[in-house]
Protein backbone atom coordinates (compact mmCIF):
# COMPACT_ATOMS: atom_id res chain seq x y z
CA UNK A 1 0.00 0.00 0.00
CA UNK A 2 1.57 3.51 -1.22
CA UNK A 3 1.90 6.02 2.10
CA UNK A 4 1.30 9.39 0.13
CA UNK A 5 1.83 13.20 1.71
CA UNK A 6 -1.58 14.04 3.10
CA UNK A 7 -3.81 16.89 2.49
CA UNK A 8 -3.34 18.45 6.23
CA UNK A 9 -5.40 21.93 5.24
CA UNK A 10 -7.33 23.80 2.40
CA UNK A 11 -4.61 25.95 1.94
CA UNK A 12 -1.54 23.31 2.49
CA UNK A 13 0.05 22.21 -0.73
CA UNK A 14 3.42 20.67 0.52
CA UNK A 15 4.97 19.32 3.79
CA UNK A 16 8.53 18.90 4.62
CA UNK A 17 9.02 15.11 6.54
CA UNK A 18 10.73 15.95 10.22
CA UNK A 19 10.70 12.08 11.59
CA UNK A 20 9.94 9.00 10.81
CA UNK A 21 8.80 7.30 13.37
CA UNK A 22 9.64 3.12 11.78
CA UNK A 23 12.34 2.08 10.04
CA UNK A 24 12.31 -0.35 6.80
CA UNK A 25 10.99 -3.39 8.38
CA UNK A 26 9.23 -2.62 11.06
CA UNK A 27 5.84 -3.79 11.48
CA UNK A 28 3.21 -1.27 11.84
CA UNK A 29 -0.36 -1.23 13.32
CA UNK A 30 -2.93 0.62 11.78
CA UNK A 31 -3.55 4.57 12.85
CA UNK A 32 0.02 4.09 14.86
CA UNK A 33 2.03 7.06 14.54
CA UNK A 34 4.25 6.69 11.06
CA UNK A 35 6.03 10.01 10.66
CA UNK A 36 5.84 13.92 11.25
CA UNK A 37 5.50 16.43 8.66
CA UNK A 38 5.89 20.45 8.95
CA UNK A 39 3.83 22.03 6.91
CA UNK A 40 4.09 26.41 6.60
CA UNK A 41 1.23 26.14 9.65
CA UNK A 42 1.86 23.15 12.01
CA UNK A 43 4.11 20.58 12.36
CA UNK A 44 1.84 16.83 12.83
CA UNK A 45 1.92 13.13 13.62
CA UNK A 46 0.30 11.75 10.65
CA UNK A 47 -0.60 8.07 11.41
CA UNK A 48 -0.68 5.18 9.70
CA UNK A 49 -4.12 4.03 7.24
CA UNK A 50 -3.52 0.50 7.55
CA UNK A 51 -1.45 -2.58 9.29
CA UNK A 52 1.94 -4.39 7.60
CA UNK A 53 5.12 -3.86 6.60
CA UNK A 54 7.63 -0.60 5.94
CA UNK A 55 8.94 -1.75 3.12
CA UNK A 56 10.46 1.56 1.84
CA UNK A 57 10.88 4.76 2.17
CA UNK A 58 10.59 7.16 -0.70
CA UNK A 59 11.29 10.30 0.23
CA UNK A 60 13.97 11.13 3.46
CA UNK A 61 13.71 13.54 6.37
CA UNK A 62 14.28 16.85 5.12
CA UNK A 63 13.10 16.83 2.31
CA UNK A 64 9.84 18.56 1.44
CA UNK A 65 7.16 16.36 -0.89
CA UNK A 66 3.67 18.11 -2.78
CA UNK A 67 0.65 16.89 -1.65
CA UNK A 68 -0.38 13.37 -2.73
CA UNK A 69 3.40 12.52 -3.46
CA UNK A 70 4.51 8.71 -2.49
CA UNK A 71 6.04 8.60 0.63
CA UNK A 72 6.44 5.25 1.56
CA UNK A 73 5.61 1.97 1.20
CA UNK A 74 3.38 -0.67 3.28
CA UNK A 75 3.42 -4.46 2.36
CA UNK A 76 0.93 -6.76 3.66
CA UNK A 77 1.96 -9.10 6.40
CA UNK A 78 1.32 -11.86 4.97
CA UNK A 79 2.87 -10.82 1.35
CA UNK A 80 5.78 -10.62 3.07
CA UNK A 81 6.10 -13.55 4.65
CA UNK A 82 4.98 -15.69 2.02
CA UNK A 83 7.43 -13.91 -0.27
CA UNK A 84 9.85 -14.58 2.64
CA UNK A 85 9.41 -18.12 2.33
CA UNK A 86 9.81 -18.46 -1.66
CA UNK A 87 13.27 -17.07 -1.49
CA UNK A 88 14.10 -18.98 1.30
CA UNK A 89 12.97 -22.69 -0.45
CA UNK A 90 14.68 -21.82 -3.79
CA UNK A 91 17.52 -23.87 -4.71
CA UNK A 92 21.29 -22.00 -4.02
CA UNK A 93 22.16 -22.56 -7.55
CA UNK A 94 19.26 -20.29 -8.75
CA UNK A 95 19.93 -18.10 -6.31
CA UNK A 96 23.31 -17.59 -7.21
CA UNK A 97 22.94 -17.51 -10.83
CA UNK A 98 23.22 -13.99 -12.33
CA UNK A 99 21.23 -13.17 -15.33
CA UNK A 100 22.01 -14.59 -18.68
CA UNK A 101 24.09 -10.94 -20.28
CA UNK A 102 22.69 -9.67 -23.02
CA UNK A 103 25.00 -9.59 -26.01
CA UNK A 104 26.10 -5.84 -26.58
CA UNK A 105 26.94 -5.08 -30.32
CA UNK A 106 30.68 -3.60 -31.07
CA UNK A 107 30.85 0.06 -31.16
CA UNK A 108 30.90 1.27 -35.06
CA UNK A 109 34.64 2.17 -35.85
CA UNK A 110 34.72 6.25 -36.60
CA UNK A 111 35.55 6.48 -40.49
CA UNK A 112 39.07 8.69 -40.75
CA UNK A 113 38.28 11.90 -41.55
CA UNK A 114 40.20 12.87 -44.82
CA UNK A 115 41.73 16.51 -45.34
CA UNK A 116 40.73 18.23 -48.48
CA UNK A 117 43.73 17.63 -51.31
CA UNK A 118 45.88 20.94 -51.45
CA UNK A 119 45.37 23.21 -53.79
CA UNK A 120 47.61 23.13 -56.88
CA UNK A 121 50.85 25.19 -57.99
CA UNK A 122 52.42 27.31 -54.89
CA UNK A 123 50.59 28.08 -51.45
CA UNK A 124 49.54 31.41 -51.14
CA UNK A 125 51.25 33.65 -48.82
CA UNK A 126 49.25 34.34 -45.50
CA UNK A 127 48.05 37.75 -45.27
CA UNK A 128 49.72 39.90 -42.69
CA UNK A 129 47.49 40.63 -39.35
CA UNK A 130 46.37 44.07 -38.79
CA UNK A 131 49.26 46.05 -36.92
CA UNK A 132 46.31 46.66 -34.26
CA UNK A 133 46.43 43.46 -32.96
CA UNK A 134 50.24 42.92 -33.03
CA UNK A 135 51.67 41.77 -29.28
CA UNK A 136 53.35 44.26 -28.09
CA UNK A 137 56.97 43.50 -26.54
CA UNK A 138 57.87 44.31 -23.08
CA UNK A 139 60.70 46.34 -21.59
CA UNK A 140 63.48 44.48 -21.48
CA UNK A 141 63.30 44.32 -17.16
CA UNK A 142 60.45 43.29 -17.25
CA UNK A 143 61.71 40.15 -19.28
CA UNK A 144 61.43 36.42 -17.25
CA UNK A 145 59.69 33.20 -17.38
CA UNK A 146 56.81 33.25 -18.34
CA UNK A 147 54.03 32.59 -15.36
CA UNK A 148 52.65 28.84 -15.27
CA UNK A 149 49.24 28.53 -16.22
CA UNK A 150 46.59 28.26 -13.47
CA UNK A 151 45.89 24.64 -12.78
CA UNK A 152 42.28 24.14 -13.69
CA UNK A 153 40.03 23.56 -10.18
CA UNK A 154 40.03 19.96 -8.84
CA UNK A 155 36.52 18.52 -9.33
CA UNK A 156 34.66 17.37 -6.38
CA UNK A 157 34.68 13.50 -5.82
CA UNK A 158 31.42 11.58 -5.87
CA UNK A 159 30.52 10.51 -2.40
CA UNK A 160 29.88 6.97 -2.15
CA UNK A 161 28.11 5.71 0.83
CA UNK A 162 28.69 2.23 2.92
CA UNK A 163 26.78 -0.11 1.72
CA UNK A 164 23.54 -0.18 2.86
CA UNK A 165 23.43 3.40 4.09
CA UNK A 166 20.94 5.50 3.20
CA UNK A 167 20.84 9.34 2.90
CA UNK A 168 19.11 12.20 1.41
CA UNK A 169 20.00 14.39 -1.49
CA UNK A 170 20.37 17.28 1.21
CA UNK A 171 22.76 15.18 3.03
CA UNK A 172 25.02 13.91 -0.52
CA UNK A 173 25.20 17.71 -1.33
CA UNK A 174 26.60 18.49 1.78
CA UNK A 175 29.45 15.55 2.11
CA UNK A 176 30.30 16.24 -1.59
CA UNK A 177 30.72 20.06 -0.38
CA UNK A 178 32.81 19.46 2.57
CA UNK A 179 34.62 16.70 0.65
CA UNK A 180 34.00 14.15 3.76
CA UNK A 181 33.54 10.51 2.91
CA UNK A 182 30.59 8.74 4.34
CA UNK A 183 32.49 6.35 6.39
CA UNK A 184 34.01 9.31 8.64
CA UNK A 185 30.78 10.68 10.23
CA UNK A 186 28.97 9.01 12.69
CA UNK A 187 24.80 8.75 12.00
CA UNK A 188 22.44 9.57 15.15
CA UNK A 189 19.59 9.43 13.14
CA UNK A 190 17.23 6.29 12.81
CA UNK A 191 19.30 2.86 12.17
CA UNK A 192 22.85 5.10 12.12
CA UNK A 193 21.40 7.14 9.14
CA UNK A 194 23.21 9.79 8.79
CA UNK A 195 21.83 13.35 8.68
CA UNK A 196 22.18 16.79 7.82
CA UNK A 197 23.24 17.88 11.97
CA UNK A 198 25.86 15.25 11.52
CA UNK A 199 27.59 16.27 8.99
CA UNK A 200 27.78 20.05 9.60
CA UNK A 201 29.39 18.35 13.25
CA UNK A 202 31.68 16.63 11.11
CA UNK A 203 33.04 19.32 9.46
CA UNK A 204 33.49 21.67 12.65
CA UNK A 205 35.28 18.79 14.07
CA UNK A 206 37.48 18.79 10.91
CA UNK A 207 38.08 22.29 11.16
CA UNK A 208 36.74 22.55 7.37
CA UNK A 209 34.60 25.24 8.14
CA UNK A 210 32.51 26.31 4.74
CA UNK A 211 32.28 24.34 1.80
CA UNK A 212 35.80 24.86 -0.75
CA UNK A 213 33.09 26.77 -2.91
CA UNK A 214 32.09 29.50 -0.51
CA UNK A 215 35.84 29.84 0.38
CA UNK A 216 37.33 33.77 -0.32
CA UNK A 217 40.67 33.45 -2.09
CA UNK A 218 43.12 35.82 -2.02
CA UNK A 219 43.03 38.37 -4.95
CA UNK A 220 45.28 37.65 -7.33
CA UNK A 221 48.61 39.49 -7.19
CA UNK A 222 48.45 42.21 -10.18
CA UNK A 223 50.57 41.28 -13.44
CA UNK A 224 53.10 43.65 -14.98
CA UNK A 225 51.21 46.44 -16.65
CA UNK A 226 51.95 46.47 -20.67
CA UNK A 227 54.75 48.70 -21.96
CA UNK A 228 53.19 52.07 -23.19
CA UNK A 229 53.19 51.78 -26.96
CA UNK A 230 55.17 53.98 -28.98
CA UNK A 231 54.54 57.44 -29.78
CA UNK A 232 54.12 60.33 -26.98
CA UNK A 233 53.03 59.64 -23.69
CA UNK A 234 49.18 60.20 -23.03
CA UNK A 235 48.33 63.40 -20.66
CA UNK A 236 48.09 62.93 -16.84
CA UNK A 237 44.27 63.46 -16.93
CA UNK A 238 43.74 60.53 -18.77
CA UNK A 239 45.95 58.19 -16.81
CA UNK A 240 43.40 55.11 -15.58
CA UNK A 241 42.69 55.42 -12.11
CA UNK A 242 42.70 51.61 -10.21
CA UNK A 243 39.19 51.33 -8.26
CA UNK A 244 39.10 49.61 -4.96
CA UNK A 245 38.72 46.06 -4.20
CA UNK A 246 34.81 45.63 -3.89
CA UNK A 247 35.14 44.77 -0.70
CA UNK A 248 36.02 48.22 0.79
CA UNK A 249 32.43 48.89 -0.37
CA UNK A 250 30.05 46.29 0.88
CA UNK A 251 32.66 45.53 4.24
CA UNK A 252 30.03 46.12 7.68
CA UNK A 253 32.16 47.76 10.19
CA UNK A 254 30.33 45.55 12.66
CA UNK A 255 30.36 42.51 11.26
CA UNK A 256 33.70 42.36 9.08
CA UNK A 257 37.17 41.97 9.98
CA UNK A 258 39.36 45.11 9.54
CA UNK A 259 41.30 43.64 6.75
CA UNK A 260 39.49 43.90 3.68
CA UNK A 261 38.22 39.91 2.42
CA UNK A 262 36.76 39.47 -0.70
CA UNK A 263 32.68 38.72 -0.44
CA UNK A 264 31.14 35.83 -1.59
CA UNK A 265 27.75 34.04 -1.71
CA UNK A 266 27.49 31.69 1.00
CA UNK A 267 27.02 28.45 0.47
CA UNK A 268 27.06 26.39 3.67
CA UNK A 269 27.21 27.35 6.90
CA UNK A 270 29.88 29.67 8.89
CA UNK A 271 32.94 28.74 10.75
CA UNK A 272 31.75 28.61 14.57
CA UNK A 273 34.49 29.46 17.30
CA UNK A 274 35.32 26.45 19.32
CA UNK A 275 33.03 25.33 21.78
CA UNK A 276 30.08 27.30 19.87
CA UNK A 277 27.31 25.07 18.84
CA UNK A 278 25.30 26.11 15.70
CA UNK A 279 21.50 25.17 15.52
CA UNK A 280 19.42 24.99 12.46
CA UNK A 281 15.90 26.68 12.90
CA UNK A 282 13.35 24.19 11.95
CA UNK A 283 10.81 24.59 10.04
CA UNK A 284 7.83 26.21 12.68
CA UNK A 285 11.01 28.42 14.15
CA UNK A 286 11.91 29.38 10.34
CA UNK A 287 8.28 30.48 9.71
CA UNK A 288 8.22 32.37 12.91
CA UNK A 289 11.03 34.17 12.13
CA UNK A 290 9.41 35.45 8.54
CA UNK A 291 6.33 36.25 9.02
CA UNK A 292 7.61 38.62 13.02
CA UNK A 293 10.26 40.59 10.31
CA UNK A 294 7.30 40.18 8.03
CA UNK A 295 4.88 41.74 10.37
CA UNK A 296 7.30 44.61 11.35
CA UNK A 297 8.18 45.46 8.30
CA UNK A 298 4.28 46.34 7.58
CA UNK A 299 2.42 47.73 10.03
CA UNK A 300 3.41 51.02 12.40
CA UNK A 301 3.34 49.37 16.18
CA UNK A 302 2.03 51.04 18.63
CA UNK A 303 1.70 50.05 22.47
CA UNK A 304 -0.54 50.99 24.79
CA UNK A 305 -1.01 49.19 28.31
CA UNK A 306 -3.61 49.22 31.54
CA UNK A 307 -3.71 48.30 34.65
CA UNK A 308 -6.73 46.15 35.80
CA UNK A 309 -8.05 45.01 39.37
CA UNK A 310 -8.67 41.19 38.90
CA UNK A 311 -9.98 41.00 42.55
CA UNK A 312 -13.97 40.33 41.53
CA UNK A 313 -12.13 37.37 38.72
CA UNK A 314 -9.74 36.13 41.77
CA UNK A 315 -12.70 35.47 44.36
CA UNK A 316 -14.75 33.67 41.51
CA UNK A 317 -11.50 31.30 40.49
CA UNK A 318 -10.78 30.50 44.92
CA UNK A 319 -14.36 29.79 45.32
CA UNK A 320 -15.20 27.64 42.31
CA UNK A 321 -11.61 25.81 41.92
CA UNK A 322 -12.27 22.65 43.51
CA UNK A 323 -15.40 21.78 41.72
CA UNK A 324 -14.31 23.02 38.74
CA UNK A 325 -11.04 20.31 38.92
CA UNK A 326 -13.68 17.44 39.76
CA UNK A 327 -16.35 18.17 36.86
CA UNK A 328 -13.43 19.44 33.85
CA UNK A 329 -10.11 17.83 35.03
CA UNK A 330 -7.74 21.00 34.84
CA UNK A 331 -7.54 24.27 36.57
CA UNK A 332 -9.70 27.33 36.13
CA UNK A 333 -7.04 30.35 35.32
CA UNK A 334 -7.68 34.22 34.38
CA UNK A 335 -7.26 33.84 30.68
CA UNK A 336 -11.15 32.43 29.99
CA UNK A 337 -12.07 35.23 31.66
CA UNK A 338 -9.89 37.95 29.51
CA UNK A 339 -11.30 36.11 26.51
CA UNK A 340 -14.77 36.23 27.59
CA UNK A 341 -14.09 40.25 28.76
CA UNK A 342 -12.70 40.98 25.15
CA UNK A 343 -15.97 39.38 23.15
CA UNK A 344 -18.07 41.67 25.51
CA UNK A 345 -15.73 44.53 24.88
CA UNK A 346 -14.76 44.57 20.95
CA UNK A 347 -18.67 44.38 20.17
CA UNK A 348 -18.31 48.71 20.69
CA UNK A 349 -14.82 48.59 19.26
CA UNK A 350 -15.36 46.81 16.00
CA UNK A 351 -12.15 48.32 14.11
CA UNK A 352 -9.97 45.81 17.24
CA UNK A 353 -10.95 42.82 15.41
CA UNK A 354 -10.33 43.71 11.73
CA UNK A 355 -7.68 43.22 9.19
CA UNK A 356 -6.02 45.53 6.86
CA UNK A 357 -5.87 44.48 2.99
CA UNK A 358 -4.44 47.04 0.77
CA UNK A 359 -5.51 50.69 1.35
CA UNK A 360 -8.81 48.76 2.60
CA UNK A 361 -10.23 48.25 6.51
CA UNK A 362 -12.10 45.18 6.58
CA UNK A 363 -13.75 44.62 9.60
CA UNK A 364 -15.05 41.23 10.87
CA UNK A 365 -18.55 40.44 12.07
CA UNK A 366 -17.34 36.88 13.43
CA UNK A 367 -15.02 36.80 16.06
CA UNK A 368 -13.30 34.12 16.22
CA UNK A 369 -10.12 34.29 18.95
CA UNK A 370 -6.37 32.67 18.70
CA UNK A 371 -4.65 31.55 21.72
CA UNK A 372 -1.04 31.74 21.50
CA UNK A 373 0.22 28.57 23.18
CA UNK A 374 4.16 27.97 23.96
CA UNK A 375 5.22 24.67 22.74
CA UNK A 376 8.01 23.94 25.52
CA UNK A 377 9.92 26.57 24.45
CA UNK A 378 10.13 24.84 20.54
CA UNK A 379 8.36 27.27 19.12
CA UNK A 380 5.01 29.49 19.26
CA UNK A 381 1.38 28.32 17.52
CA UNK A 382 -1.88 30.14 18.15
CA UNK A 383 -5.05 27.91 17.74
CA UNK A 384 -8.29 29.74 17.03
CA UNK A 385 -11.37 29.67 19.74
CA UNK A 386 -14.47 30.58 16.83
CA UNK A 387 -17.21 32.28 16.74
CA UNK A 388 -16.08 32.97 20.62
CA UNK A 389 -18.52 35.72 21.26
CA UNK A 390 -21.48 33.50 21.03
CA UNK A 391 -19.60 30.95 23.99
CA UNK A 392 -20.02 31.18 27.51
CA UNK A 393 -17.00 31.42 29.92
CA UNK A 394 -16.76 27.42 30.73
CA UNK A 395 -17.30 26.52 26.70
CA UNK A 396 -14.26 28.98 26.20
CA UNK A 397 -12.44 27.41 28.99
CA UNK A 398 -12.71 23.85 27.98
CA UNK A 399 -11.86 25.01 24.23
CA UNK A 400 -8.50 26.62 25.57
CA UNK A 401 -7.06 23.47 27.19
CA UNK A 402 -8.07 21.32 24.40
CA UNK A 403 -6.40 23.19 21.74
CA UNK A 404 -3.23 23.89 24.03
CA UNK A 405 -2.70 20.28 24.65
CA UNK A 406 -3.10 19.36 20.89
CA UNK A 407 -0.72 21.76 19.80
CA UNK A 408 1.76 20.66 22.53
CA UNK A 409 0.89 16.91 21.03
CA UNK A 410 1.58 17.46 17.54
CA UNK A 411 -2.24 16.87 17.03
CA UNK A 412 -4.03 19.81 15.26
CA UNK A 413 -4.87 20.21 11.82
CA UNK A 414 -3.66 23.50 9.60
CA UNK A 415 -7.33 24.64 9.82
CA UNK A 416 -7.64 24.89 13.33
CA UNK A 417 -4.75 27.36 13.43
CA UNK A 418 -5.98 29.42 10.17
CA UNK A 419 -8.73 32.45 10.28
CA UNK A 420 -8.73 33.91 13.47
CA UNK A 421 -9.19 37.63 13.47
CA UNK A 422 -8.09 38.88 16.45
CA UNK A 423 -4.66 36.78 19.07
CA UNK A 424 -4.05 36.94 22.58
CA UNK A 425 -0.89 36.12 24.16
CA UNK A 426 -0.73 35.03 27.71
CA UNK A 427 2.82 35.16 29.18
CA UNK A 428 1.41 35.90 32.58
CA UNK A 429 2.08 32.12 34.06
CA UNK A 430 5.97 33.36 33.82
CA UNK A 431 4.74 36.79 36.24
CA UNK A 432 6.03 39.20 33.27
CA UNK A 433 5.37 42.57 34.13
CA UNK A 434 4.32 44.02 30.24
CA UNK A 435 5.36 42.22 27.26
CA UNK A 436 5.25 44.33 23.97
CA UNK A 437 4.34 41.58 20.96
CA UNK A 438 4.68 41.56 17.56
CA UNK A 439 0.89 41.91 15.34
CA UNK A 440 0.02 38.40 13.77
CA UNK A 441 -0.65 39.90 10.10
CA UNK A 442 -2.94 41.17 8.56
CA UNK A 443 -4.52 41.84 11.94
CA UNK A 444 -4.71 45.15 13.36
CA UNK A 445 -4.22 44.08 17.26
CA UNK A 446 -2.72 41.35 20.09
CA UNK A 447 -3.47 41.61 23.69
CA UNK A 448 -0.84 40.62 26.23
CA UNK A 449 -2.52 39.21 29.34
CA UNK A 450 1.01 39.79 31.80
CA UNK A 451 1.14 38.23 36.29
CA UNK A 452 -0.97 39.28 38.14
CA UNK A 453 -0.34 40.21 41.78
CA UNK A 454 -1.50 41.22 44.68
CA UNK A 455 -0.60 44.69 45.27
CA UNK A 456 -1.91 47.87 47.09
CA UNK A 457 -4.59 49.25 45.46
CA UNK A 458 -6.85 52.29 45.83
CA UNK A 459 -10.43 51.72 46.72
CA UNK A 460 -13.62 54.19 47.26
CA UNK A 461 -15.53 53.23 49.24
CA UNK A 462 -19.89 53.31 48.50
CA UNK A 463 -19.37 56.66 50.67
CA UNK A 464 -16.89 57.58 48.60
CA UNK A 465 -14.52 57.34 51.18
CA UNK A 466 -10.90 56.04 49.69
CA UNK A 467 -9.12 53.44 51.35
CA UNK A 468 -6.01 51.01 50.38
CA UNK A 469 -6.78 47.21 50.35
CA UNK A 470 -4.84 44.45 48.63
CA UNK A 471 -6.02 43.72 45.48
CA UNK A 472 -4.56 41.49 42.46
CA UNK A 473 -3.55 43.63 40.01
CA UNK A 474 -2.26 42.66 36.37
CA UNK A 475 -1.61 44.57 32.84
CA UNK A 476 -3.65 44.67 29.37
CA UNK A 477 -0.61 45.44 26.79
CA UNK A 478 -2.64 46.00 23.52
CA UNK A 479 0.03 45.97 20.54
CA UNK A 480 -2.28 48.17 17.62
CA UNK A 481 -1.96 49.47 13.93
CA UNK A 482 -1.56 52.80 13.80
CA UNK A 483 -3.03 52.50 10.22
CA UNK A 484 -6.29 51.24 11.14
CA UNK A 485 -7.11 53.46 14.05
CA UNK A 486 -5.65 55.85 16.53
CA UNK A 487 -3.95 55.98 19.89
CA UNK A 488 -7.88 57.68 21.58
CA UNK A 489 -9.35 54.43 20.13
CA UNK A 490 -7.27 51.97 21.38
CA UNK A 491 -6.98 53.71 24.91
CA UNK A 492 -11.37 53.50 24.85
CA UNK A 493 -10.94 49.95 24.27
CA UNK A 494 -8.49 49.28 27.01
CA UNK A 495 -10.44 51.27 29.19
CA UNK A 496 -13.97 49.15 28.07
CA UNK A 497 -11.77 45.69 28.60
CA UNK A 498 -11.13 46.91 32.00
CA UNK A 499 -14.40 48.00 33.11
CA UNK A 500 -16.08 44.45 31.87
CA UNK A 501 -13.35 42.40 33.91
CA UNK A 502 -13.88 44.54 36.80
CA UNK A 503 -17.87 44.82 36.77
CA UNK A 504 -19.34 41.27 35.45
CA UNK A 505 -20.79 39.50 37.91
CA UNK A 506 -18.54 36.06 37.47
CA UNK A 507 -20.37 34.05 39.23
CA UNK A 508 -23.61 33.96 37.76
CA UNK A 509 -21.38 33.29 34.52
CA UNK A 510 -20.27 30.23 36.14
CA UNK A 511 -23.49 29.08 37.63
Amino acid sequence: MDIQMPQLGETVTEGTITRWLKSVGDHVDADEPLFEVSTDKVDSEVPAPASGTLSEILVQEGETAQVGTRLAVIADGAAVAGGAASAASAPPAQEAAPPAPVPTPPPRPREPVTPPPAPAGPAPAPAAPPRAREPVTPPPEATGPAPAPAAPPRGREPVTPPSGQLMSPVVRRLLNEYRLDAGEVQGTGEGGRITRNDVLAAANRRGRGAPAAAQPTSPPAPSPPPAAPSGPPPPRAREPVTPPPPAAFERSALAEPAAPLPRTEPVGPAVVPAGDETVPFDNIRRRTAEHMVRSKQTSPHVYTSIEVDYERVDRTRRAAQDDWRIREGFPLTYLPFIVRAFCDTVEHYPNVNASVEGDNLVVHHDIHVGIAVDLDFQGLIAPVIRDADGKRLRLIAREIHDLANRARSKQLMPDEIAGSTFTITNPGPWGTFMTLPIINQPQVGILSTDGIRKRPWVVTGPDGEDSIAIRHVGLLALTWDHRAFDGAYAAAFLQGMKDTIQGTDWEAELA
